[in-house]
């Protein structure tokens, strides 16, 4: 009785490794799909933080006190517009000390000038010596000396004048403003900070396997995309920037794309995902990734003919996007087994699972990798 159960048990029950009765070489049930020819664009995705182009720490540069403050906390600023007021009134009499210098100078100066005229005329007739003529020439050389001085002097206490008035350097948005009138400045004090938002960039670390392929989209600005939280569409920019050293302890190359940020989508210091085209691969074979095995002498799977007679071909992967890989050594238009490629052998025949879904119209089948589809049919034929 040992024996005859073992047997019936036997003639149901498939074997480990094919799935197919012991003893018996019915065709193995597979899914197909169809190999397609298709332009893959070569992307990088990565996480990056979005850092502003511009961005000023405003400090005054004379220890004084803040006399005005025209500005608030977060405002928008445009370039040159007036933010603090320091007390001038030590720079405003500096500079009228220095004007008046330079008038009491040139008076002085048109003097000599009139005197050493004077001089020439009477040495022409012989009143006086050659000799004081010429001291009055030094004198006057002298005094336009101390004229040019005093117009050095006027600059300097207009410059210093000019450090009383803080003006913003960019436009931008202004951090927060913790000065008020009265305070007392001086140069180590940042008075507020500002930082430009459009346009605005995206700084990402690229693995330096693509460092070519980056260099080569830097000089053509591609594309880059910037996936935002709270977003439906992701914002679009340019490739702007690629650093000119490699990191060695993470193997990666900063890049840095610049947006347009009208409506402040991004932020700086804001983390984001962004996506960059390197290159493209024109004509390209595509097939699903379940169709690859990985085996000990490299990458294969089953390519299967118009008799269903399944032959294992070697592959080499070229880009992996979602549930699709471009490969070569197949050619479009072939039909490879994405699902129930361990029952198969080279050179043996197969049938395609009939309840399995039909073909998408983009050459894949309706079975997601790992779906029950192929292994709920085998227990269908053991009870029929």
């Amino acid at each position: 009785m040992s024996g005859n159960k073992l047997a019936a048990k036997n003639d149901k029950a498939p074997t480990a490794a094919g799935g197919a009765p012991a003893g018996g070489g019915a065709p193995a049930l597979v899914t197909l799909a169809t190999a397609e020819k298709q332009d893959v664009p070569v992307t990088v995705q990565v996480n990056g933080s979005v850092v502003s182009l511009n961005s000023v720490d405003l400090r005054p540069q004379v220890t004084n006190t803040v006399s005005a403050v025209h500005v608030k906390e977060g405002q928008f600023v445009k370039a040159g517009q007036l933010l603090f007021t320091l007390d001038d009134r030590n720079d405003q009499a500096n500079l009228a000390r220095a004007r008046a210098q330079q008038q009491k100078d040139e008076a002085t100066l048109a003097d000599l000038e009139r005197q050493y005229k004077r001089s020439q005329d009477l040495v022409a007739q012989n009143f006086i010596a050659k000799s004081a003529a010429d001291a009055t020439l030094s004198q006057l050389d002298a005094q336009r000396a101390a004229v040019a001085a005093d117009r050095a002097a006027v600059q300097s206490a207009q410059v210093a004048l000019g450090y009383a008035t803080l003006r913003a350097p960019i436009a931008g948005r202004i951090g927060a403003v913790n000065i008020y009138p009265g305070t007392l400045v001086q140069p180590t004090l940042s008075l507020v900070t500002v930082t430009q938002l459009d346009p605005i960039a995206v700084s990402f670390p690229v693995p330096e396997g693509n460092l070519q392929d980056l260099l080569a989209a830097s000089r053509t600005r591609s594309k880059v995309e910037a996936v935002v939280n709270g977003r439906k569409e992701p914002l679009s920019g340019t490739l702007d920037f690629v650093d000119n050293t490699v990191d060695p302890q993470i193997g990666t190359v900063r890049a840095k794309a610049v947006f347009t940020n009208a409506d402040q989508s991004l932020w700086p210091g804001q983390f984001v995902g962004t996506r960059i085209t390197v290159r493209t691969l024109d004509g390209a074979t595509v097939v699903p990734a379940a169709a690859l095995m990985m085996l000990a002498d490299g990458t294969s799977l089953y390519v299967v003919d118009e008799s269903r007679t399944a032959t294992r071909r070697k592959v080499k992967a070229l880009h992996t996007f979602g549930t699709k890989v471009a490969v070569s050594g197949v050619a479009p238009g072939e039909q490879v087994v994405i699902e129930g490629s361990q029952n198969v052998r080279p050179g043996g025949k197969v049938r395609v699972d009939a309840k399995a879904a039909p073909a998408a119209p983009n050459g894949t089948t309706g079975v997601t990798p790992g779906s029950a589809a192929s292994s709920d049919a085998q227990p269908v034929r053991e009870r029929a």
